[in-house]
C-alpha cells in the first residue's frame, strides 16, 4: 500500500494590485532614491562648474608631485622631496600610531579603574570615582592643551628628569632606550608571532580534549617551546645580535634611543586618560550586570576575588562590555584629529597643509574621510567579529 506524498502548494505569480500597499511602498522608495540621485547630481554639476570658472583643476594627479613640506615626527622615513602621496601615507601611519597604542592603553587603564570603582577599599573606590567624573566632564581639547603646556613647562634637556636609568623626560619629550631592528631581528619576531598563532590553535585543541574526557592538559610547555625556545634557536642560528641603543645627552639634545615628541606624548596621554574614564564606566556596568548569584556561588567555593573576576565574572560581562566599547574605540580614533591643535602631524594636519599648498580642497577632504572611514570600519568589523564569538548561542 502506497501513500501519496503531499504535493507542494502551487506557486503564486508575482503581481501587485493597483493601489495596494506594496505598490505605494515601491513608489515612495523610487521617489526618494530619485530625489537623492538628483540632489547629488546637482551638487556635483554645480561644484564642477564653479571649479572650472575659477580655473581650479580637479583630480588626484597632485599626489604624484613633490610635497615640499617638513614632517618632524614620523614613524616612516620621510623627507620633503617625497610626493604628496607618501606624505599622506606617513600621516596615516602617525594616526595609526596614536590610535592603536591609545586603544590598548585606554583599555588597560579603563578596565583597572572600572574594577577599582567596585573595590571594597573605600579610598580606592572614591579615587576611581573622582577620576571618572573629573575627566569625563572636562572637554578633551582642554585636556589636550593642558598636557601639551605641561610638557613645554618641563626642564630643558640638560636638566631632564631621569626617573630610572636610561629614561629621560624633558621639554624635548620622553626619551627611552631602543633596540635596533633589522631584517634578522624581524625574522626572529616573525617566528615568535607564528609560534604564538600555532600555540593558539594547540590551546583550543587542548581545551576541546579536556571538554571531551575531563582530563586537564597543561599548555605552558607548548607556549614555552613555540614562543620562547623556537625564536631563541632562530636567533642563534642566524647569529642575530640584539643591540640596545641607550640615549645620551650631546650638546643641547639627546642622541640615540627612542624619542616620543612632546606633541605625540601629550596627545597620547590626553586620549588615553579621557577615553579610559568612559571605558571604566562601561566595565563597571558590565560587571554589575552579572547576576549576584555568580558571586555568591564563587564565594561559596572559596575562590579568590581575582580568580572570580578573571575566570567567571569578566567572561560573562564581556557580552555587555564589548558593544559600547566599540564606540569608545571609534571615538578615540576620530578624536586623534585634534592633534592639529598642538602641531602633531597626523593625516588631518598633513591634508590641511596639502590643501593650502595645492588648493585641492575637495580631494584633500575626501582623502581624510576615506582614511577615517577605512580605520573605523576595520575596528567595527573586528569588534563585531569578537562580539559574535563571545555571544551566547541558544541550543
Amino acid at each position: 500500500m502506497t501513500t501519496d506524498s503531499p504535493r507542494p502548494p502551487p506557486r503564486r505569480g508575482w503581481s501587485i494590485a493597483l493601489g495596494s500597499r506594496e505598490l505605494k511602498g515601491l513608489f515612495w522608495q523610487v521617489l526618494v532614491v530619485g530625489i537623492a540621485v538628483a540632489v547629488i547630481a546637482f551638487l556635483w554639476s554645480n561644484t564642477v562648474t564653479n571649479l572650472s570658472a575659477r580655473r581650479i583643476t580637479t583630480g588626484f594627479a597632485f599626489l604624484g608631485r613633490e610635497a615640499g613640506m617638513p614632517i618632524d615626527d614620523s614613524l616612516l622615513a620621510y623627507n620633503p622631496k617625497n610626493t604628496y602621496l607618501w606624505a599622506f601615507v606617513v600621516g596615516v601611519a602617525n594616526t595609526l600610531r596614536v590610535a592603536v597604542i591609545g586603544i590598548v592603553l585606554a583599555t588597560i587603564l579603563g578596565t583597572l579603574i572600572g574594577i577599582s570603582r567596585l573595590s571594597a577599599n573605600w579610598l580606592l573606590a572614591r579615587f576611581a570615582a573622582v577620576y571618572v567624573e573629573l575627566l569625563r566632564d572636562i572637554p578633551l581639547l582642554l585636556q589636550l592643551l593642558f598636557w601639551y603646556v605641561l610638557m613645554q613647562a618641563l626642564p630643558a634637556a640638560r636638566q631632564a628628569w631621569r626617573p630610572i636609568e636610561g629614561v629621560f623626560l624633558s621639554n624635548r619629550g620622553l626619551i627611552l632606550p631602543s633596540i635596533s631592528i633589522g631584517t634578522p631581528q624581524l625574522w626572529v619576531l616573525g617566528t615568535a608571532a607564528l609560534g604564538l598563532a600555532v600555540f593558539y590553535v594547540i590551546r583550543r585543541w587542548l581545551t576541546a580534549q579536556q571538554m571531551r574526557d575531563g582530563k586537564p592538559r597543561p599548555g605552558w610547555p607548548f607556549a614555552l617551546g613555540l614562543v620562547v625556545v623556537l625564536p631563541a634557536l632562530v636567533s642563534l642560528l642566524l647569529g642575530v645580535s640584539w643591540t640596545v641603543a641607550w640615549p645620551e645627552l650631546r650638546g643641547f639634545n639627546f642622541v640615540g634611543g627612542l624619542t616620543l615628541a612632546p606633541e605625540y606624548f601629550a596627545l597620547l596621554i590626553a586620549l588615553v586618560t579621557y577615553t579610559s574614564a568612559f571605558i571604566a564606566e562601561i566595565v563597571r556596568s558590565g560587571i554589575q550586570s552579572v547576576p549576584r548569584g555568580q558571586w555568591d556561588a564563587a564565594n561559596a567555593l572559596g575562590l579568590r576575588r581575582s580568580f572570580m573576576l578573571r575566570q567567571i565574572i569578566l567572561p560573562q560581562a564581556l557580552r555587555v562590555i564589548v558593544p559600547p566599547m566599540t564606540s569608545q574605540y571609534l571615538n578615540l580614533t576620530k578624536n586623534s584629529s585634534l592633534a592639529v591643535a598642538i602641531g602633531y602631524q597626523d593625516v588631518v594636519s598633513i591634508a590641511n597643509t596639502t590643501l593650502n599648498q595645492t588648493g585641492q580642497a575637495i580631494e584633500a577632504i575626501a582623502l581624510i574621510m576615506a582614511v577615517f572611514l577605512t580605520i573605523s570600519l576595520g575596528i567595527s568589523f573586528f569588534m563585531n567579529w569578537y562580539n559574535a564569538r563571545i555571544a551566547l548561542v541558544e541550543r
